[in-house]
């Protein structure tokens, strides 16, 4: 994993076995700008020219739209056409936004004050990078002109990397964890919220929502040790790692889609509906059976379903949006899940901005780790959960330079900062929920999270 030691390295990772969602890695590094922004504080970077404030995003972050209009302005005429062959990201922006931008796109109350020196929302540029075909096993190195640099300059940057990616990998320290993974609060007290939520779901609230708990570590942690073993114990198609400055990072095996642009087609697919897998193989398919057989999780799959289309129709043109995958299960190592597909068509084909200034305003976040009706869920958690989310349940991915985009859910995510890891793990919880088992629920979904960081993974 010669790129993710690289500085600002963005891995974005599939895997074999992973199906199509899974079939791509990209591995980016050396980006040549960063934006970053958090909770009143403008963005570290301003761009030349910025236009009024048009959009909750554009407020946060001046002249992104312009400057993501640009990015798509230089991209080779070549690199339009669709070919089985090419990657989806074609140069552009990594990064991710934070579940805390949330009350900067409505309004929302914020309990807890900032406890993590992750910001919001981080936004990277990067023009040359490593794609990975999973279902051809090719390894391309790819370097885009979106700077109008000429062909000199893009032919000495591909050769600057062929260089380094042929040197041997420094020697990656094992991360050593002194103490935890421990929660922020006691077991009592998470079921207490659980039972809390039920109350405002039988007082008609809400429907749904997802409430979760913390689990930090201590220790002197090696963020590519942790990302590279997570991604071994727990493969996933929406994996990331992100390398940012002053010992932070970010390690992601999500299994969640939370939104995909492709031309004018918009897919989310929302995940409801979790059971561990079995010690044997009688217990799996007992496992599996019974999430097969379960009402509750159909009925919790189902409300979420509905949330998404309303969010997609908030912006899809009319009578586009539908499901056309209502449940299905999906294995990975650790759990089984329960998942829908749904998808509407934009009143235009997508361009970078799409997603940031337009989509994410609309949909941000995912229904699926809020509830419904939503904006009241989000009440809910911030009253019952005791920190801030940061990153967690926010969302890490791409906008491609050829108008393609896809972010994940960030869920079973890792935060390092400095000698502290940080995961969240939660579930959604309904009228018949049982706290007891809401509560061994996270410890399935944080079980690899948890193995890693105790060395046993």
């Amino acid at each position: 994993m010669r790129v993710g030691q690289m500085e600002g390295a963005a891995l974005l990772d599939g895997g074999t076995g992973l199906g199509e969602a899974g079939r791509w890695s990209i591995l980016a590094a050396r980006p040549w700008r960063t934006i970053e922004a958090s909770d009143r504080r403008e963005a570290s970077l301003t761009f030349p020219g910025a236009t009024p404030s048009i959009s909750p995003m554009e407020g946060l972050c001046p002249g992104l739209g312009a400057e993501l209009a640009a990015m798509a302005a230089s991209r080779p005429r070549e690199m339009v056409e669709e070919d089985g062959r090419v990657p989806p990201f074609l140069g552009g922006v990594i990064g991710f936004f934070g579940y805390d931008l949330a009350p900067r796109l409505e309004r929302l109350p914020r309990k807890a004050p900032r406890d993590s020196r992750l910001p919001d929302l981080r936004l990277s540029w990067y023009d040359t990078f490593v794609a990975i075909d999973h279902r051809s096993a090719e390894a391309t190195l790819w370097a885009v002109d979106l700077r109008r640099q000429g062909p000199e300059a893009l032919e000495e940057r591909a050769r600057s990397w062929r260089r380094e990616l042929e040197s041997p990998p420094v020697r990656l320290p094992r991360s050593r964890i002194t103490a935890g993974p421990s929660s922020n609060v006691e077991p009592s007290a998470y079921r207490k919220a659980i039972r809390r939520t039920i109350e405002y779901i039988h007082a008609g609230d809400i429907f749904q929502a997802n409430i979760s708990q913390r689990f930090e570590a201590i220790g002197e942690p090696e963020p590519l040790d942790l990302y590279l073993r997570l991604r071994r114990r727990s493969p996933a198609p929406y994996a990331a790692y992100l390398a940012l400055e002053d010992g932070r990072a970010v390690v992601s095996s999500s299994p969640e889609l939370f939104v995909e642009v492709i031309g004018d087609r918009v897919e989310t697919r929302p995940i409801k509906g979790t059971r561990p897998r079995g010690a044997t193989s009688e217990e799996d398919e007992a496992m599996l059976a019974a999430l097969i057989a379960s009402e509750k999780d159909r009925a919790e799959l189902a409300m979420i379903v509905d949330l998404e289309r309303n969010d997609l129709g908030r912006f899809c043109s009319y009578g586009t949006v539908r499901v056309t995958e209502p449940s299905r299960i999906e294995r990975f190592q650790t759990v089984y899940h329960q998942v829908a597909t749904v998808e509407g068509r934009l009143p235009r084909p997508a361009t970078p901005a799409t997603v940031p200034m337009e989509l994410i305003p609309r949909m941000f976040p995912g229904g699926s780790i809020t509830g419904a009706p939503k904006i009241r869920a989000m009440e809910i958690i911030d009253e019952l959960e005791p920190n801030r989310r940061s990153l967690y349940t926010g969302s890490i991915g791409y906008l491609s330079a050829c108008g393609r985009s896809a972010f994940n859910i960030a869920i079973r995510t890792m935060l390092v900062e400095g000698n502290r890891v940080t995961y969240q793990v939660g579930g959604g919880i309904v009228a018949d929920s049982d706290p007891q088992l809401e509560f061994e629920e996270t410890l399935h979904k944080g079980r690899a999270m948890r193995e890693v960081l105790e060395g046993s993974a």
